[in-house]
């Protein structure tokens, strides 16, 4: 006899998605040395895929599991209390998101002499910002169309910005670097000096037209996060949901043949195979938690992912400020690195960097647990 469900155990399981998600994000983004980083822990330099590729369009994914939560209540409330609701959360997100990239409002010159931070030079798009249209987008949607008209609208986004990438690129090059109709988007609305420049040049990841593929991801948590709420799925629809995801998973490898895998442009293959990806992990953390019912060590993530974008925002402050104090003419993160952690080896003391940083901040997200403090942006 199959084991149904308890909706409330499926929370745990989502709490444990989140909570993996943020701790590798914090992981890869702060290795203690960029130089001698496993190449697991690396994006992909432009075209493929590598594990660290998977944790942002995750986050997006666990956006949309979340919102499948929430529904309910909003059914319950006026449609313009929602309204104000969702536009508010994605102004805040988005501007704690900016402030974030123009933190700590000054700068050190070669001199270590303090000098304003212009606001004519900080990034606008990034990942918090990212999450707040995204969510802001798909809420509206979900709120307004439903389930079925919003799974509809998340399967047209792919090929169409395949389209836009195609017809708006440059010709012979829409996929490279310098050719593609995200830069080129970015450019003429942004300017160059609002744009990341991590590639080596101003191009940002986190472009105005690659958002459009990431409503996908979030979607796609939505549809999961009802599929999981179903007070009669049993392990049958576990299975489903895994084959599912491994059919994804299949067709992002064949479409990668004509339309690379490529977070950065976050390609419509790209897309697909996260997702597909995702219904495979969700799937596998419910039938390990809730078939199985093995719960050992999962409190740690559960730490984390009651306040994930709190700890997320934290983490990256710190790192800030890591760079910013200095101990003679050296930042405290290079001092830290060099003096204590390199011991260990260029590439296993990076590792442990990164390590100790993310167990840093998990100790901010258990002490607000023991607290009952959970900040809801």
């Amino acid at each position: 006899m199959e084991k149904t469900l308890i909706k409330s155990e499926r929370n745990i399981a989502l709490d444990i998605f989140r909570g993996l998600t943020i701790c590798f994000m914090i992981i890869v983004n702060t290795s203690g040395n960029g130089d001698t980083t496993y190449w697991p822990l690396k994006h992909a330099d432009w075209n493929g895929f590598t594990p660290t590729d998977l944790i942002f369009p995750s986050f997006l994914f666990a956006v949309g599991t979340s919102l499948a939560f929430v529904l309910t209540k909003w059914r319950t409330m006026r449609q313009s209390e929602v309204l104000i609701k969702i536009i508010k959360r994605t102004f805040i997100i988005f501007i704690i998101g900016f402030l974030m990239y123009w933190f700590p409002f000054f700068r050190l010159d070669n001199q270590l002499h303090i000098i304003a931070a212009p606001l004519s030079n900080t990034r606008i798009m990034g990942v918090l910002q990212r999450i707040a249209l995204c969510y802001g987008i798909s809420a509206v949607l979900i709120y307004f169309l439903g389930l079925r008209k919003t799974l509809g609208i998340a399967l047209l986004i792919l090929p169409l910005y395949w389209a836009l990438l195609w017809f708006f690129g440059t010709d012979g090059a829409q996929y490279t670097k310098a050719g593609n109709a995200v830069l080129r988007l970015d450019v003429w609305a942004l300017g160059t000096k609002h744009l990341y420049t991590g590639e080596g040049f101003p191009f940002d990841p986190e472009g105005i037209l690659s958002t459009i593929p990431a409503l996908f991801n979030v979607m796609a948590g939505y549809f999961v996060g009802t599929f999981l709420q179903k007070k009669n799925l049993q392990l049958k629809g576990l299975a489903y949901m895994t084959i599912l995801g491994v059919g994804m998973i299949l067709i992002a490898a064949l479409w990668n043949e004509i339309l690379p895998v490529n977070k950065k442009l976050w390609t419509s293959s790209f897309a697909l195979l996260t997702v597909g990806l995702d219904f495979v992990i969700i799937s596998l953390i419910v039938y390990v938690t809730d078939i199985l019912k093995f719960r050992k060590g999962i409190g740690f993530f559960l730490t984390v992912g009651k306040n994930p974008l709190l700890i997320y925002l934290m983490s990256e402050l710190g790192v800030t400020v890591l760079w910013m104090i200095h101990i003679g003419d050296v930042p405290l993160f290079r001092w830290l690195y060099t003096h204590i952690f390199a011991y260990a080896g260029s590439y296993f003391g990076a590792f442990l960097f990164a390590i100790w940083w993310m167990l840093t901040c998990w100790l901010l997200g258990y002490i607000l647990d023991k607290k009952k403090i959970y900040i809801k942006i």
